[in-house]
């Protein structure tokens, strides 16, 4: 079963992720995921485990606990469905850089005031 982790203290790693679920069973993987250019966390992660049985019992009873001075939330993790993805170049709107459909644009050509 494939665990959702959320609200997770920044400070956490995975090593102690996986030693919380292991007191449930055993764990196949623990992923938590980071910002692509800092490595910072973004308190939030996944946590795979064989045993249903287990994965369910550990969501039971982690759901809401306090870790790092936080409460975790601890849930199946359901894969979304194929349409309900973000797309990101579809059915913009609004200001942009440099884009002329409204909004914040920021310069551009060589409209530089004063006179010639």
């Amino acid at each position: 079963m494939n665990i959702f982790v959320g609200s997770l203290p920044f400070s956490i790693d995975e090593a102690d992720l996986r030693e919380s679920f292991e007191a449930y069973g055993a764990v196949n993987s623990v992923k938590i995921i980071t910002d692509k250019f800092t490595g910072r966390s973004k308190g939030f992660g996944f946590v795979e485990m064989e045993n249903d049985e287990e994965a369910q019992k550990a969501i039971d009873e982690l759901n809401g606990a306090t870790v790092g001075g936080r409460a975790i939330v601890v849930n199946k993790s359901e894969p979304k469905p194929e349409g309900e993805r973000r797309s990101f170049n579809n059915n913009r709107s609004g200001g942009g850089y440099g884009n002329n459909r409204g909004g914040g644009n920021y310069g551009g050509g060589n409209n530089r005031g004063g006179r010639y």
